[in-house]
């Protein structure tokens, strides 16, 4: 469920020339268009599918469910850990189909952190059950080069 404490994460990567980011990028025709929010010590998405997105009839791609889960890492990495970083390991487990008619929410949280390498843990609803679980292993870039690619912080809106 979504607390009354969630804030909106606002996007760090707006107005970079050559953001078009197929998960979060407002622009990208063919992205996902995810938004994203801070929930105590979650990155939170809610999203909602359409049907070209599934694989077989009316159920969701795994690989878009993947992407779904790998991009709200990713926002951990950007808001929790404020830097910017790539995937280095993705693990799943689907555990139940998914609907196109589904609305779909993802949530994500650092589980720990050696050195840069910072471990997430992430699951998939659709309203009624989690679907997919998720753990992802992300590398964090060293301020130089999270700057170096734009970064400067990520806030929530107040």
């Amino acid at each position: 469920m979504m607390g009354e404490r969630m804030k909106r994460i606002l996007n760090p990567w707006t107005g970079i020339k050559e953001y078009n980011c197929f998960g979060c990028s407002p622009d990208n025709p063919m992205g996902l268009h995810m938004q994203f929010f801070e929930d105590g010590d979650d990155v939170v998405c809610r999203w909602t599918p359409q049907a070209q997105f599934q694989g077989w009839v009316n159920v969701m791609h795994g690989g878009i469910l993947a992407a779904l889960i790998d991009e709200t890492c990713g926002w951990v990495v950007t808001r929790k850990c404020q830097t910017a970083g790539f995937t280095t390991a993705l693990n799943l487990r689907y555990k139940k189909k998914v609907s196109v008619t589904s609305e779909i929410t993802i949530r994500a949280r650092v589980k720990r952190q050696v050195r840069n390498l910072v471990f997430i843990d992430a699951e998939l609803s659709d309203g009624e059950d989690v679907c997919t679980t998720g753990e992802a292993m992300y590398f964090l870039m060293d301020n130089d080069r999270s700057r170096a690619m734009g970064f400067r912080t990520c806030e929530v809106e107040e």
